[in-house]
């Protein structure tokens, strides 16, 4: 099939993208929506403008669309969104893992549209989740965190074995998701399979607000592999 996946540069949306490639589907587009609202029900925020660096490293078209970030009223954005891709694609891919009011809402839409909507990481277990990232040459990066147990030093973490075994235990102690799938955390993948150039930061800076923080990028650029 030909797939659009909606991609927010972290590590869900993309591995989904990849899986599908793997399978033998054709991805044509990435869609990105960037939130004027960093607390978006829906979108992922930090760092969404190195989507654009991503879909130049992957040799994919990428396709913007904006949003307030207002819950429910931002769907109408995300159906916008997806009606450019309309008759140029036959379904939709998401990233999500386990949460029932985003992929309810995206498989609405996908059916008005007359859009397959496809989760190839749908129920997935999370401790060999992480094992497939590793073992497929992904490179991710924290760059927001705000859940109890995660503090201001996993900003602009390299997420290796070793740090999913320290989430593993924050997770015994505090039941936050180890994906980050809860809100707990978020991503940015540097390098992927699917990535002909990597990404390298030349410049960033840490936010913290009390219990919870972001890691901007501020420069970067594509190198070689």
């Amino acid at each position: 099939m030909r797939i659009a996946a909606l991609t927010s540069g972290g590590k869900d949306s993309l591995f989904a993208a990849y899986a599908l490639q793997k399978e033998g589907h054709e991805i044509k587009y990435f869609l990105t929506i960037v939130s004027e609202n960093p607390h978006s029900y829906m979108f992922h925020h930090p760092n969404i403008h190195l989507t654009k660096m991503q879909s130049e490293a992957a040799g994919i078209p990428l396709i913007t669309g904006k949003t307030k970030g207002e819950k429910e009223e931002e769907l109408k954005d995300l159906e916008k969104l997806l009606a450019k891709v309309k008759g140029k694609v036959d379904g939709v891919c998401t990233g999500a893992l386990y949460s029932e009011y985003q992929k309810a809402r995206i498989d609405a839409i996908c059916k008005k549209l007359g859009l397959v909507s496809l989760a190839p990481l749908w129920n997935i277990d999370l401790p060999e989740y992480w094992n497939l990232l590793f073992r497929n040459k992904f490179e991710v990066l924290i760059t927001a965190v705000a859940a109890e147990g995660l503090g201001e030093k996993w900003l602009g973490r390299k997420i290796d074995k070793n740090a999913v075994e320290e989430l593993k235990k924050i997770s015994e102690k505090n039941r936050i998701n180890i994906a980050g799938e809860g809100g707990e955390f978020e991503t940015l993948v540097l390098d992927c399979p699917p990535f002909k150039k990597k990404i390298k930061i030349l410049k960033s800076r840490t936010e913290w607000h009390g219990d919870s923080g972001t890691f901007v990028v501020e420069k970067a650029v594509l190198e070689e592999k």
